[in-house]
């Protein structure tokens, strides 16, 4: 989320640049990253859908539902999937518990958008959405686990250092929107993104093996 139409319009393209480059990094040298190497890819598309959704002033329309689905069901799905899919073998196991969380939370979460209408509205220099979630504090707890405690529990150093990035920027990025001062999660996602490449670039070359 940003603060504007404008400011997802260029964040979001940046972030979708660079998740070019980690997916062709990541198809050249860790061909097992590229499900993680595309989450900038992600992360990018969903500013540039925030975009619309600003220029539209909220409402509940096509966009709202695409932003929704990204953020709710899908992210808490993807991203242990991908961190299990790059991780080491030895980290494999511990991540189970990360994967199964996003499982049910995701599973959960498309539940709640298929039965309900979620509505964006401007709230000063953010936007807000709408959805009734049942037992939200555990969905939250699931949503995090599945997330950030996957990139904890990877067992690779620049994925760790990227866990405690996000974070600290979901904290302080939910502080100030609930503050409805400014949204600045699409400089985490521009942060997150590089460091996400840069891990990329300090991999080890892709091996063939017969």
């Amino acid at each position: 989320m940003c603060w504007s139409a404008t400011a997802d319009l260029v964040a979001g393209t940046a972030v979708t640049a660079v998740g070019v480059a980690c997916v062709t990094r990541a198809a050249r040298t860790r061909p097992r990253a590229v499900p993680l190497a595309a989450l900038p890819l992600l992360l990018g598309a969903h500013q540039l859908i925030e975009a619309v959704i600003w220029n539209d002033g909220g409402g509940s329309g096509p966009a709202t539902v695409a932003w929704a689905v990204i953020a709710l069901p899908l992210l808490p799905l993807w991203v242990p999937l991908a961190v299990l899919c790059a991780a080491p073998p030895r980290a494999r196991r511990r991540l189970l518990v990360p994967v199964a969380a996003g499982v049910v939370t995701s599973a959960v979460l498309a539940y709640v958008l298929a039965a309900t209408t979620v509505t964006a509205e401007v709230r000063g220099h953010t936007m807000g959405y709408a959805i009734g979630l049942p037992h939200a504090g555990w969905l939250v707890g699931g949503y995090l686990l599945a997330t950030i405690g996957s990139l904890l529990l990877s067992g690779e150093a620049g994925l760790v250092l990227l866990g405690g990035l996000v974070a600290v920027g979901a904290a302080g990025c939910a502080a100030l929107w609930r503050w409805e001062f400014i949204s600045t999660w699409c400089a985490c996602a521009a942060l997150c993104s590089v460091v996400l490449y840069g891990w990329l670039r300090g991999g080890p070359p892709a091996v063939s093996r017969s």
